[in-house]
């Protein structure tokens, strides 16, 4: 092995295609890290799990809602039926 300024050359840092370097839009043949799309995919999962969650308890509590006011509703439907029963029984007394 030839050495240059002492170094071998199977211990030297690989040289850099300095057209790709400097025109990154046309280099076609990059290389995709698997670990850093496995983070990313699995980040981005997780954050769609949690919008899936949030979305289902606010259905849950719109719901729970809509069922507490249509119980109050017919709480004063009632309450009002009741009173106007009352005062017509009570002017047929009279």
């Amino acid at each position: 092995m030839e050495a240059t300024n002492g170094i071998p050359n199977d211990k030297k840092f690989p040289a850099a295609d300095i057209h790709q370097e400097l025109n990154p839009g046309q280099n076609k043949n990059f290389v995709v890290d698997p670990i850093s799309t496995q983070v990313a995919a699995s980040k981005e999962y997780k954050e769609q799990a949690a919008e899936i969650k949030k979305q289902k308890e606010r259905e849950k509590k719109d719901a729970l809602q809509t069922l507490k006011t249509t119980i109050i509703i017919s709480g004063i439907v009632v309450a009002v039926a009741g009173a106007i029963f009352a005062i017509t029984k009570k002017l047929k007394e009279k």
